[in-house]
């Protein structure tokens, strides 16, 4: 239950026991003005309905906003379904496009000559080797290089240097 509505329950009890407790002042009839006539009833039983009836009305409009704002969040629940279901729909339609695209793209090549793929897969091949080899090399320098510092740290560590500086 919300803070509003059990401050709103506190205060009707409260008025009830208020007018329970004063009921003979409340029933007491009094002469009312009604601007244009007069009526004799009793005041306080007359505020009291006055006042029950503007808490009913309240309630009931309190229901009524609730009720909409939960038919609202229903219609929002239904809208977000459907535009999540297009937006599937729309990502199966990109994959099934891709895919012919790629479908498309591989019967191309192999409709292209088998020379005109021969070269294109020799071309590829030596690119290969020629990298290979370059890295190779690459790997054997830098292997040399750490091999060289290893026995510069050796020869200081041990004390035997072997290849001093050269004089000044």
């Amino acid at each position: 239950m919300r803070g509003r509505n059990v401050f709103l329950l506190v205060l009707i009890v409260l008025m009830a026991v208020f007018a329970w407790r004063n009921w003979a002042v409340f029933s007491e009839e009094k002469t009312l003005s009604l601007i244009f006539t007069q009526v004799t009833a009793p005041f306080g039983i007359v505020m009291l309905t006055i006042m029950a009836v503007l808490v009913a009305v309240y309630f009931m409009y309190t229901v009524g906003l609730e009720t909409a704002a939960l038919l609202e969040v229903k219609r929002y629940a239904r809208e977000l379904l459907a535009a999540r279901k297009l937006a599937d729909e729309a990502e199966a339609s990109r994959f099934s496009e891709l895919k012919k695209w790629l479908e498309g793209e591989l019967a191309g090549i192999k409709a292209q000559s088998p020379t005109g793929l021969e070269a294109k897969l020799q071309a590829i091949v030596e690119r290969i080797d020629r990298v290979e080899h370059e890295l190779r090399e690459d790997i054997e320098r830098a292997g040399n290089t750490l091999a060289a510092y290893i026995g510069e740290l050796e020869d200081q560590i041990t004390g035997q240097d072997r290849h001093p500086p050269p004089p000044r």
